[in-house]
Formats: C-alpha cells, structure tokens, sequence
C-alpha cells in the first residue's frame, strides 16, 4: 500500500490485514502491552485545513506509540494565508523529509492532488486521507468496522454479515456516511440511511444501500444505530436541524430506539450535539453505546494503517 485515499482503492486482503492488525493494536492499548517502534526514525505531518480533535490527535497518538517524529503544521499562522497554493505546501513538507502526510481538506480533490504532486516529484511520502469535504473518510469507515467487530467478537474473516446498520441524520453532507455506509455493504452488512429528504443524498452510495425519510421505518429491526451530526458550515443556515422537531423526527432517544432491536448498539463519529441528533442518556449508555470504544479503536486503526504504509 503506497497511500491510504479511497478504501476502493484497497483489494479485499489488504482491506482484511488492515482490519486485523486493527484489531491486534487495539489489544495491545486495551491490555499496557508495548508496541514495537516500527516507526523510528520517520517523520510525520498532520496537515488540517479543517477543525478536529478525534482525528488528528489520534494520528497523533498512534505516529507517537509507534515512534516516529510528529509535527502538526499551523495551518493558521502558515504560508497558506500568503496564497500558497495546497500542492506548493505538500511539497515543502515532502522536502522537509515527510514520510506521512496527513491530510484534512474541505475541498473536493485535495487528496488526490497531494497524492499526485508527491509522487510526480519522486518523493516516497505516503498521502494519508484524513477527511476530505463530505466526499470520503477512510480511516474513520476503518475504525467503525473494527469498532464493530470489537464489540461482536469477529475478525476480518467475518466481516459483518448478518448485522442491519441505520445512519441517522446529516447523510447528504457526512464524509463518514459516503466511507462508512459502503465499507459496510462490502463487509457484509444491510445499511439504510435515514434522514429528512434536504439531509439525504440524491441517490444513495450503492443501488443495496436503502433511504428512507421516515426514522421508525429506518430503525426498524436495526442491530447498529449511527446518528450524524448536522454539518451547518457545509449547508445554508436554517432552523429546522437545530430546533426541538428535528430532534422529535430524527434524534436518536430511547424512544426511538424501541424501533431497533434489543440491545442494539450505538455509535457516533463525532462530534456529537447533544440534545439535537442524540440524547445524553443514549450517548453514555456502557452497555450500548460504542462511541467511547470508536475513540479508542481510532488510535489502533491509525497505528495500523501507518505502520502497514511505512512500518519497518
């Protein structure tokens, strides 16, 4: 694996020993046990032109407990805001010696662009997509599945048949939906999405994947329960996905969680607006909420795909 930017780019054994090692890592943290630094002496940057917490800091993390150098560029205080262009900055960082470039852009093709400008100067970086716009979310697709398998026991192997999986709430926008949702048909599992028709995309990922605007239809008999967030700084500003009648038709509560099966698990990518697509009560469950486990699974999922990339 030269980069990690479209998880359709990977073939079905690169995509089991990715999740496997996923698996492995997250045994190593839940149990103190020392990873080996197959990272020594390489030199990682995290790149993000966007807000986050969960996943540069795991990028962060995991980069650390595999030991590699790691450095977050200050997009805020750098040349970007001069007018240099994302490629002329992808190359300063691969000329700095960057052997992982993590990457988080709003724009569609960033990622690709990045790709293309390290490999075109002859540069061995590896380009890790760290979300791009609403249009992909590999690693986080990665952590969820491995999240899953987690909690039901499985490995790669196998995957997650025989599981229903609802998303709720802001499809149309989510990067994690459009990564996530078909990550999930090809292991096996029925997706639905579900959502208010302005929240759903136009068609859905994959002909298998099924839309529905009403959300008991969307819950019904469902083993797994993913809301979203509502991504206002990616739509025109309204009312309705803030108000207490969004949270009334679409917001994950224990009532709405009658629709689904006993005991049904549930996650979130986060950042979560508590009170708006899921309740409090839901989100800090121990017996069904996933959410915290997603967080920890994101750690071993980074480890995993940057030491597959450039471990030694």
């Amino acid at each position: 694996m030269r980069h990690l930017t479209d998880l359709s780019r990977l073939d079905d054994a690169g995509l089991a020993a990715l999740l496997d090692l996923s698996l492995d890592r997250r045994a190593d943290l839940d149990e103190g046990r020392a990873v080996p630094p197959r990272l020594a002496g390489r030199l990682q940057f995290n790149l993000f032109y966007e807000d986050s917490t969960r996943t540069n800091l795991s990028f962060e993390t995991a980069a650390m407990r595999l030991g590699a150098m790691v450095s977050v560029v200050p997009v805020a205080a750098s040349s970007v805001h001069k007018g240099e262009s994302l490629r002329d900055t992808v190359l300063t960082l691969c000329a700095q010696g960057a052997d992982i470039l993590v990457l988080r852009s709003g724009e569609s093709g960033a990622v690709s662009t990045a790709r293309d400008a390290a490999d075109d100067a002859g540069f061995g970086t590896a380009i890790v997509n760290a979300g791009e716009g609403a249009f992909g979310h590999p690693t986080q697709a990665l952590l969820d599945a491995a999240t899953l398998m987690h909690a039901t026991g499985r490995r790669a192997v196998d995957g997650l048949r025989g599981l229903t999986v609802a998303i709720c709430g802001d499809v149309a926008h989510s990067r994690v939906a459009a990564s996530t949702a078909p990550l999930f048909v090809r292991l096996g599992a029925t997706v639905r999405l579900i959502g208010p028709p302005e929240l759903l995309p136009t068609k859905p990922f994959l002909p298998e994947i099924a839309m529905t605007t009403d959300r008991s239809e969307g819950l019904d008999g469902a083993d797994v329960v993913m809301p979203l967030r509502v991504q206002k700084e990616r739509m025109p500003e309204d009312r309705y996905t803030g108000s207490a009648d969004y949270h009334q038709d679409y917001g994950i509560s224990w009532d709405a969680l009658a629709a689904a099966s006993p005991g049904a698990f549930v996650m979130h990518p986060g950042p979560m607006n508590r009170g708006v697509e899921i309740d409090s009560a839901v989100a800090d469950d121990p017996d069904r909420s996933l959410i915290l486990s997603q967080v920890r699974q994101g750690v071993a999922t980074r480890m995993a795909v940057l030491e597959t990339l450039k471990g030694r």
